[in-house]
């Protein structure tokens, strides 16, 4: 029996919970949760996809709260143990041991919160410190419209990474 099958038998509150790291929205885990059954990864991450587009800003930013900022270990809001480690080996690249580097991405950071409102959201995967400071210099440009847009599609992003990682986790869980 594949992990998605197991998953797919759970009540639709454990399959939320269960899910809710990939992510940090907990309207996102029940529409996800409510999409089932789903027998492969793609129509996985097309549920996910679905799920994630039909939220609202809200719910959106308790995703995004849910991460830490870039460059950092805690998130500002509650976030699971699983979404801790996810962040921290996503962000690896933005670990920093300059402290020049590290001053000049948190000023970076509450530049960006003071214009947004809200953290910085980036797939941090495979990008280096310099090239997200890069990429949140660029969006300092965006109007707050489109930069809401774009963090959702950066969330999405990391949602399906993690997504990724939760089956492939379970699934050697299954077979150890």
């Amino acid at each position: 029996m594949s992990y998605l099958d197991e998953w797919n038998a759970m009540s639709a509150d454990a399959a939320a919970q269960v899910a809710l790291p990939c992510c940090g929205s907990h309207a996102w885990a029940h529409g996800l949760a409510a999409r089932r059954p789903l027998s492969t990864l793609p129509e996985l991450l097309a549920a996910s996809d679905a799920a994630w587009w039909s939220l609202n800003e809200s719910d959106w930013r308790e995703a995004f709260n849910s991460h830490p900022r870039i460059g950092e270990q805690h998130a500002q809001a509650a976030a699971t143990d699983t979404s801790l480690r996810w962040s921290e080996g996503e962000q690896n690249s933005a670990m920093l041991s300059d402290d020049a580097a590290k001053a000049k991405l948190a000023a970076a950071n509450k530049a960006y919160e003071a214009k947004f409102g809200r953290i910085f959201i980036v797939c941090a995967t495979g990008k280096t410190a310099q090239e997200m400071l890069a990429i949140l210099e660029r969006r300092m440009h965006n109007i707050p419209e489109d930069e809401l847009h774009e963090s959702a599609e950066q969330q999405r992003q990391i949602t399906h990474i993690r997504l990724r990682k939760w089956l492939t986790q379970k699934e050697e869980e299954q077979h150890a």
